[in-house]
This record gives C-alpha cells, structure tokens and sequence, in this order.
C-alpha cells in the first residue's frame, strides 16, 4: 500500500469514532469489530476477511499514540490528495495549486533523494508505492560489545591504563562488508524495502516488529554470496585496545566506551565497548566510598598512656599518628589527603581502627605489675550498671 493510500484512508471513519476519540474508546470499537470481522468467526468470506484487514490496519495507526499524531499531522497537510501549505497558504492567485500527493511522495529530486515518502516512511512502515526499487538500505549500528578487566587494588585507587584484546566482528575484508561475490552488489530486501525490519500482526491485536525473515536484519539480499562471510558482510577482528581505567574504579563496576565497539555498517556508527572491572583485594587496606581503611593494632600500654606510631599508606609512604592517651578499643582515627581519588581529582582520607592488644601470656614480673596497677587504680565495679531494677 502507497503513502498516498494510507494518507486518503480516514482510519477513524474504519473504526466508527471521531477524530477526537480518547484511546479507550478507539480500542473499544476496534475490539469490537476485530470479533464481528475476525476470520475465525467467518470461515471463507471473502468480504470479511479483507474488513478484518482494514480494521486491523486502522488500529494500528490511530490506536499508537506516536502515529495517531503523525497520522493527523500528515492529514492535515497532505489530507484528500491535495498538498495544504500550513496556515492556510494553500491559495495562490485565487487558485488552489493541489496535485497528486502520489507524485509528491514517490518523485526522486535532483539529489537522488526519495521525496517526502522517505521522511514519512517510518510512519506508515516503508512509504511510497516504488520504495521497493528506489530505497537505499539503511546505516546499522555496530554491536556491542563485553569484556572484563582484573586490576590491582592500588591500580583502582589511582586509576591505571590497561591493554585489552578482544574479538569481534568487522566489515568483511573480501566484500567490504556487502555480503556479495566480488564484481556482484547486493540488492535491496523487497520483504522489508531495505529497512531490515518487518511488522507483524498477532491475533489481530498487537503489532510486533522484529528483524526480517529474508535479510535477517541487513535490508540486503545477495545472488550470490561472498565465499569468506557467506553473504553476512562481517568478518572476525582480533585486536588489542589500551583502555583507561578511571581512578576511584568499584569492583564489578561496568564501564561503557562510547564508540569502542564492533564497527557498523554502511556507514553506521560503531558500538560501544562494556568492560565490567574486577578489584584485587589487599592484604591490609580496604574501602569505604572514597576513603581507604586500615586496621591499627596498639599494645594495651600505647593505649592506656598514649603514643605517636608510624602507619603504612597506600603509596607507600608511612605517616605518624597521634594516639591519645586513654584510646578505647575500635576508636576511629582519620588521616587526612590519604584516601582513593575522587572524581576532581582531590583525594579522600585513610581511616584507621584501633585495635587494642591484650597479652594473653604474662610473665610473673608482669602479671605482679597489672594487680599493683589494678589494686592502685581503686575502679568502681565497671558492670554494676548491668545488675539494676528494671
């Protein structure tokens, strides 16, 4: 069916409702009719069948919120095979200058290029009546495409550039990426009309749209095929890319490399690479968001009296640190500027956890020196609180 066809056709007038139908009331009806016409209900008539048809076809424009607009819109300028200029210019010295919207949709301009109907085509699922000769197959997107990196936890912290080899498919050396025998073209998929895709009704209720079954998605057909791709146009790619990983990288965290991926075809864009990044732990730092953490131990006596030590940081230069006197077990520290880069290039802090030591052998020396302390400290029973009236 031409675009002039589809253009002429008043769909709301199929399905019995008026142009300014809500979307429950233009389904209701086409439920309605789709029962009364359906070919199940009516075995071998003719009539029926092809009233089926078209209430099918009304619905799936009118009853599609993004084609009813550009259904009406097109109406609007194009309505009764005349052409309507905007704002009511559609009289020229007293004369309406209509002609066949036919022509206008199916006439190819200087430039070689499809007219009107190509700029309407994705409306009405392919435009005029001679795009089956005069389409262009379209550009197709390159794959996407998954690999993963291992880094070290240092590498993540502060950001590393990683060699990556992959494996995917490319244009086919032999044909370019035609498909076809050389000194052969392609031709354009009639099924399809060289867009790769093609729409069909289940149930006579929901329209589905999935990759033709005669291109297989292309929108090109080959006589006879190339003997490296069997008429695919695609070949295998094996190459080495460097890629940066981003300093303050999470583990499993999944970056997208705009344009990184497989490359497209007939000039279309190339996909995107996804490399899901896997962090090697450490032996003794860990992460909390932006900050490293470090587990301290301390003797009881540094607690107990205070003392400064020196800690390790993950670029290897140690710092010292002030342990106040009377630090309790778990006690939290923050070492400042000492952390995992964030994404302004400043740095996070190193956060330290005290952990207090108890002996568990003591010599006679020092267990008679822990009773003196304990006898001269004359503490309060440190659990009384714990026996009290509820």
């Amino acid at each position: 069916m031409s675009t002039k066809d589809w253009l002429e056709k008043d769909f709301y007038k199929v399905l019995g409702v008026s142009k300014t139908a809500e979307p429950d009331e233009i389904k209701k009806a086409y439920r309605k009719l789709a029962r009364k016409y359906h070919p199940d209900s009516n075995s071998g008539d003719a009539s029926a069948e092809a009233r089926f048809k078209e209430v099918s076809e009304a619905y799936d424009v009118v009853g599609d919120a993004k084609k009813r607009k550009e259904y009406d819109e097109a109406r609007r300028l194009f309505g009764s095979g005349g052409f309507r200029m905007p704002g009511g210019a559609g009289q020229a010295g007293g004369q309406g200058f209509g002609f066949d919207v036919g022509d206008l949709f199916n006439r190819s301009g200087s430039t070689g290029g499809g007219g009107l109907g190509d700029i309407l085509g994705g409306m009405f699922g392919g435009g005029g009546g001679r795009t089956t000769t005069t389409s262009t197959a379209r550009p197709r997107r390159g794959a996407d495409i998954e690999t993963e990196a291992t880094i070290e936890f240092a590498e993540a912290v502060n950001g590393v550039t990683v060699a990556l080899r992959m494996t995917s498919d490319e244009p086919c050396k032999t044909c370019r990426g035609t498909g076809a025998k050389y000194g052969t073209v392609p031709k354009v998929c009639l099924k399809c009309e060289g867009t790769g895709m093609q729409t069909s009704v289940q149930g006579g209720v929901f329209a589905m749209t999935e990759p033709c079954t005669e291109c297989r998605g292309r929108g090109l057909v080959v006589d006879e095929p190339c003997e490296t791709c069997h008429g695919s146009g695609r070949g295998q790619s094996s190459k080495t890319m460097q890629v940066r990983i981003p300093a303050g990288v999470q583990d499993g965290q999944r970056i997208r490399l705009k344009g990184k991926g497989a490359a497209g075809e007939r000039g279309g864009p190339a996909g995107d690479l996804y490399v899901s990044v896997h962090v090697k732990p450490h032996r003794i730092f860990g992460r909390q968001g932006e900050h490293l953490t470090l587990a301290v131990p301390v003797s009881f006596t540094e607690a107990a009296l205070g003392a400064e030590i020196k800690v390790p940081t993950l670029d290897g230069l140690p710092v010292t640190v002030r342990i106040p006197a009377g630090t309790a077990n778990g006690s939290k520290l923050r070492v400042r500027g000492k952390g995992s880069v964030r994404r302004d290039g400043s740095k996070g802090d190193l956060l330290l956890t005290i952990e207090v030591q108890v002996p568990h052998e003591l010599t006679d020396e020092q267990r008679t020196k822990l009773q003196e302390f304990s006898t001269a400290s004359a503490q309060p029973d440190l659990r009384a609180g714990l026996f009290g009236s509820s």
